[in-house]
C-alpha cells in the first residue's frame, strides 16, 4: 500500500498529538498505584496500546474512554506472556516492573523489536538478584523475581529506557537500591520519568545522572494525570509549517522536559519564522539557511531535521548518528537511502550526518516500516516539485495514527 503526498501549502490549526512517552510512563505508574488513576488525553497509538495490554497482563484493570484511560492498579498476574508490540520503551520499562513479581513472566514483541538487543535488561536485573533468560540476547526474555533492591551498574550509551524502567520498579522493592550509570544519553527522558514518579508520589535521588538512590517500600498514589502534547510529533508539524505553510500548533508545553523541544533551537539556527504565543506556536514558510545541531540527547529529531535541512541553503550538520542504529530501522541508512531518491544528498561520516539542501523531486520511497521515516518523507514532499509515493505508510500508527488526517485537514494533498 502507498500513500501519495503532493506539494501543498498548509494552513490552520493542528493540535499536537499526545505524548506516547508520557502516556506509557503514566500507564506503568497507574499499574503500580493503589486505586484508580484517570489518564486524560492519552495517546492511543500502537505503542501506548501495547503498554496498556502489558499492564493488564500484570494485573491492572484498564477501561478505555473517549479521551481517557481509567486504570485500577493491581499486582495479580493475569497473563504470563507479555507482548510489548514494537515498543522499545515498553519492553525496557516493564521488564524491571515484571521483576517485582515472584512468578516467571515472559516478555516478547513484534516486528523490529525482535531484532533489537536486550542483553542490557538481563545484565542489569541479574545484578539485582533476578533470574533472567533471553534468546541469545534478543526477545523473548523470561524474568523471575521478586526483585529486592540492591546495587547495579548499567551502560546508558544506547538508551535511557532501561534506567527509566528501573526507576519505576525499584521504589516498590523490599529494600533500597543504588544504580550507577555510565555514559547516560537522553537525560531529558530521565527527567520525564522522575517527574511522573513524583506526580504519583514516589521519590528517587538523582546525583548528576551518574548515581541514582531509590528508597524501597514506597507506595504509588492513584491520581488524575493529563498527558501533555508530544514534541516528537510536534516537531514534524512545525517543520511542515516552515517548509510550506502557515500553521498554528497547539498543545505543546514550552516548559516540557521532553528532549525534542530542542527542535525550537534547531529551527532558530535555520532562520525559521516561529512565533511562540500563549498556548500555541506558529510556524510560517521561511527562507532557510544551513544549520548545525547536536541531536545526541534527542535522536528522534533526526528525521524531521533531515526534512528541514533539505530546504536549507548550504550544507547542514547533525551529530549523534550513533543513536540511530537500534531504532525501528537503522534510521541513518534509511534517511540517506530514501532522501537521495528525492534529490537530496546525505553524507554520513563517523557520528555526523551532513545534508546538502536542494530541491525535493517526485519519487517512490520506502518507510522502512519506521513511523518517523514515513512522516519525514511526507513532510519533505510539501514544498517539492512532484509527488512522493510512500510505501507502508500505516506504520505512522506507532506514534501518530492521525498524522495523515491532520495533514489533510490543514490542506495537504494526500491520496
Amino acid at each position: 500500500m502507498f500513500k501519495t503526498v503532493r506539494p501543498s501549502f498548509l494552513s490552520g490549526t493542528i493540535n499536537a498529538p499526545p505524548s506516547k512517552s508520557m502516556t506509557q510512563r503514566a500507564i506503568a505508574a497507574a499499574l503500580l498505584a493503589e486505586g484508580r488513576s484517570v489518564i486524560v488525553n492519552p495517546s492511543f497509538c500502537n505503542d501506548s496500546r501495547s503498554a496498556a495490554e502489558v499492564a493488564e497482563g500484570l494485573g491492572a484493570e484498564v477501561e478505555v474512554k473517549e479521551n481517557e484511560l481509567w486504570i485500577t492498579g493491581g499486582r495479580k498476574v493475569k497473563s504470563k506472556n507479555l507482548n510489548c508490540g514494537e515498543s522499545g520503551l515498553a519492553v525496557r520499562m516493564f521488564s524491571p516492573i515484571s521483576a517485582l513479581y515472584d512468578e516467571e513472566l515472559i516478555l516478547t514483541g513484534e516486528g523490529s523489536l525482535l531484532k533489537r538487543p536486550m542483553s542490557m535488561i538481563t545484565d542489569a536485573l541479574e545484578q539485582l538478584g533476578v533470574k533472567c533468560n533471553s534468546s541469545n540476547g534478543y526477545l523473548p526474555v523470561s524474568i523471575k523475581g521478586p526483585i529486592k533492591g540492591g546495587k547495579a551498574e548499567i551502560d546508558g550509551s544506547l538508551s535511557s529506557q532501561l534506567l527509566s524502567g528501573l526507576l519505576m520498579a525499584l521504589p516498590n522493592a523490599s529494600g533500597d537500591s543504588l544504580i550507577k550509570v555510565r555514559n547516560l544519553k537522553s537525560k531529558p527522558y530521565i527527567d520525564m520519568t522522575i517527574e511522573i514518579l513524583n506526580d504519583f508520589g514516589a521519590v528517587v535521588e538523582n546525583r548528576d545522572y551518574e548515581t541514582f538512590r531509590i528508597p524501597g517500600r514506597q507506595k504509588f498514589t492513584a491520581r488524575e494525570y493529563t498527558v501533555e502534547g508530544d514534541w516528537s510529533g510536534g516537531a514534524f508539524l512545525l517543520i511542515a509549517g516552515v517548509i510550506n505553510g502557515h500553521l498554528r500548533v497547539t498543545g505543546l508545553r514550552t516548559s516540557s522536559k521532553q528532549s525534542d523541544m530542542a527542535v525550537l533551537d534547531a529551527l532558530g539556527r535555520a532562520g525559521a519564522n516561529i512565533y511562540i504565543g500563549d498556548g500555541f506556536i506558529e510556524a510560517s514558510k521561511s527562507e532557510l539557511k544551513a544549520f548545525e545541531f547536536d541531536a545526541t540527547e534527542s535522536p528522534d529529531l533526526f528525521p524531521p531535521l533531515v526534512a528541514l535541512a533539505s530546504y536549507c541553503r548550504g550544507k547542514s550538520s547533525i551529530t549523534g548518528v550513533s543513536r540511530l542504529i537500534h531504532k525501528e530501522s537503522n534510521r541513518a541508512e534509511a534517511l540517506a537511502s530514501e532522501f537521495v531518491k528525492m534529490g537530496i544528498e546525505i553524507e554520513i561520516k563517523d557520528d555526523c550526518m551532513k545534508i546538502t539542501g536542494g530541491q525535493i523531486k517526485g519519487a517512490q520511497v520506502s518507510s522502512h516500516g519506521d513511523h518517523r521515516i514515513a512522516i519525514a518523507e511526507a513532510v519533505a514532499a510539501l514544498g517539492g516539485t512532484g509527488e512522493i509515493m510512500i510505501d507502508n505508510p500505516d506504520c505512522v500508527a506507532k506514534s501518530y495514527p492521525d498524522f495523515f488526517e491532520d495533514m489533510r485537514k490543514a490542506g495537504a494533498k494526500v491520496s
